[in-house]
């Protein structure tokens, strides 16, 4: 949770370029971050990979309007509407960008290249059909806010009765790693997204620290492996809370339009 998904990207500065809110040169520079290179694989008229630049610009001919954030989990299609075998990629990969206005969606596969101590990253994005329906679960703006109040404070409480909650030096390091991100995250979302939802994704990245110090912390109270696993069980609602902001947070721009706010 703490770390932004690369889907997460490709739809917020993807759709502040469909809206011409910035150049294709910013968009895709935002969008790559530390990778080394980003490709698009299995776009109509392309018989080989392209670049992101060319495929968003093609996406926009074919009909493409805004882009979706999904981050499905075992048991929880969040963001997805199908077929199965498009879910069925993005389960694997634990995201995807489903297109608004026509019917397709990306699903990121990543490669690690180069020598040890030179290791580099590469994102080929497949592009396969996708269902037009109602992405599954994704609460609006306000249900999010509403619902991550609830979760932050049960996930402070499960904390606090685990006797984890600032303790020990990998607590430690995964508020400091929130706190670094929320000074740089401001623009995160791309230009053209409402100040809600830069609160709401603020709020959800906070939620997903506490889980992080909940589940991977080694210190407290809960020390065996039977402990970690009730620990995990105990926060599973609340991880399922945070990603659906998340996701609220992403999609809100095209949620909007949607519904003839913009």
């Amino acid at each position: 949770m703490l770390s932004e998904p690369r889907a997460g990207r490709l739809a917020a500065w993807g759709n502040a370029l469909l809206a011409g809110l910035v150049s294709p040169d910013d968009a895709v520079l935002a969008i790559v971050g530390e990778d080394a290179v980003h490709r698009v694989e299995g776009l109509p008229g392309e018989s080989a990979p392209v670049g992101l630049t060319l495929a968003l610009g093609r996406l926009r001919t074919l009909g493409v309007t805004g882009l979706r954030l999904a981050l499905p989990a075992p048991g929880h299609p969040l963001g997805l509407s199908g077929p199965p075998e498009f879910n069925a990629r993005a389960l694997d990969a634990e995201q995807a960008v489903v297109c608004y206005g026509a019917s397709f969606g990306l699903v990121p596969e990543v490669y690690e290249a180069g020598p040890d101590g030179d290791v580099h990253v590469e994102v080929v994005w497949h592009v396969l059909p996708v269902r037009e329906a109602p992405p599954a679960d994704v609460p609006s703006l306000g249900e999010a806010e509403r619902e991550l109040a609830e979760a932050l404070r049960e996930a402070t409480e499960v904390l606090t009765r685990l006797d984890v909650a600032g303790s020990g030096p990998v607590a430690e390091a995964a508020v400091d790693a929130y706190r670094a991100r929320a000074e740089r995250g401001r623009e995160v979302l791309a230009p053209g997204y409402p100040p809600r939802a830069v609160r709401v994704l603020e709020l959800a990245q906070r939620v997903g620290t506490l889980i992080v110090v909940a589940t991977e912390s080694g210190h407290g109270g809960a020390v065996s492996a039977s402990e970690m696993g009730a620990r995990r069980e105990a926060l599973r609602p609340v991880e399922r809370t945070a990603r659906r902001a998340q996701v609220a947070a992403y999609n809100s721009v095209v949620e909007e339009r949607e519904r003839g706010v913009r």
